[in-house]
């Protein structure tokens, strides 16, 4: 029995690597920035069955998807846990990407952060303009952040649907970037959000397929999130 979980273990591992190394060289890259629903938070296998990670999969060895997600994050500069300061920030810009999914908003609806609405515009229309000012210039979408049912910490879906969409379709507008409706692909799905805010594996895979819909034009390829538990680590 030990030897045959050894094999296992070994098998999974040289899987992974082999995942890890299929993209091309001179593979486009995508830049997932984003909160705690593009982190993956409450998904067994982040690794596999995040939106990124899922998105990677259906795009394959021409593209290579990195996830910037930082749990609890802001676009407002002065919220609670502003992305502005975060690691990832700085990671997401030194990774040179060619595209720049933004996925930010549902923090910013928090009554201790949406007392800065006033700054939102601003905020978020200078974090677009950090990333267009990258040497690689990269093609900026900005998300319309996914509904919540009815959430929770402070996250309220109608700050979200009346006040946090609009400024973000007026940056989109303002800034000629292209926006991504995840906020109607996702409406009417409760059962998609177990703990009312962040979606499950399947509801990452309807996140994924809308943003290559947006990417590609295309339809996306059918793919089914991985129901295995998450390995330990």
């Amino acid at each position: 029995m030990k030897l045959l979980v050894s094999l296992a273990l070994s098998l999974a591992f040289c899987a992974s690597f082999v995942d890890a190394q299929t993209t091309r060289p001179d593979a486009k890259k995508i830049a997932c920035v984003g909160d705690s629903i593009t982190m993956g938070a409450g998904i067994k296998d982040r690794s596999h069955d995040s939106y990124p990670a899922q998105l990677q999969q259906m795009l394959g060895a021409d593209w290579q998807v990195k996830n910037f997600g930082s749990s609890g994050t802001t676009f407002l500069k002065k919220g609670d846990r502003p992305y502005w300061t975060q690691k990832q920030f700085a990671q997401a810009k030194e990774f040179a990407p060619d595209i720049v999914i933004i996925k930010l908003g549902t923090n910013d609806s928090k009554p201790q952060n949406w007392k800065f609405k006033d700054d939102a515009k601003a905020d978020l229309a200078a974090m677009v303009d950090e990333f267009q000012n990258l040497p690689s210039h990269p093609t900026i979408f900005l998300c319309r952040p996914v509904p919540a049912y009815p959430g929770f910490g402070g996250i309220r879906d109608d700050v979200i649907k009346n006040e946090v969409i609009p400024v973000i379709d007026e940056v989109a507008k303002e800034k000629n970037v292209k926006a991504i409706d995840l906020y109607a692909a996702l409406s009417d799905k409760k059962e998609l959000f177990p703990d009312t805010v962040h979606p499950n594996a399947e509801g990452a895979r309807l996140i994924a397929a809308v943003v290559y819909t947006a990417l590609t034009g295309k339809p996306a390829p059918a793919s089914a999130p991985s129901t295995e538990p998450a390995a330990a680590r």
